[in-house]
């Protein structure tokens, strides 16, 4: 599903995302998790959760523009791995995203060898990362520690918390 539901908090503070078997099958959903919009891919066997507004702006560009479009844009995330590693790529951005570090990954080379390949590497963590549970057939996220701050936080705290979603 892409549409965004308010997702239930379980006794024990973990939020209730969806069923397993329906975030299986679509491969991703979204959800509102303590007033912040959570996708949760499901990639290679694993579960991954992250903060839908992408470090640079917006991850799933959700309701800024048009319902239609929005939901046109949530279906072409593009999972893939670099260098072993599951991956997001924004489509607004094309920045690559790390699905387990949240790191912000480009492509780089050594000027110092004598023949620079561009090799992959990390912009450091820009994206939060919410950890993932399952359990009786669902899928929960953990509560996001907000001492530690990440660059995806600014578009939460811009776009989501005061209600102005605009570009």
């Amino acid at each position: 599903s892409s549409s965004t539901e308010t997702a239930e908090e379980e006794p024990g503070g973990l939020i209730l995302i969806g069923k397993e078997d329906d975030i299986k099958r679509s491969g991703r959903v979204t959800a509102k998790a303590n007033g912040r919009e959570v996708v949760v891919f499901y990639h290679e066997g694993k579960f991954h959760a992250m903060d839908s507004r992408c470090y640079r702006k917006i991850l799933t560009h959700m309701i800024s523009i048009s319902r239609s479009l929005a939901i046109f844009i949530f279906f072409f995330f593009f999972l893939q791995d670099i260098n072993g590693q599951a991956c997001v790529t924004c489509p607004w951005h094309k920045y690559k995203i790390n699905l387990e570090t949240g790191e912000g990954l480009y492509k780089a080379r050594n000027r110092l060898e004598p023949s620079p390949t561009p090799q992959w590497e990390s912009a450091g963590v820009k994206q939060r990362i919410h950890k993932v549970t399952t359990g009786n057939g669902n899928v929960y996220v953990s509560p996001p520690d907000l001492s530690l701050r990440f660059d995806s936080d600014y578009f939460v705290d811009k776009y989501e918390n005061d209600g102005d979603l605009s570009m």
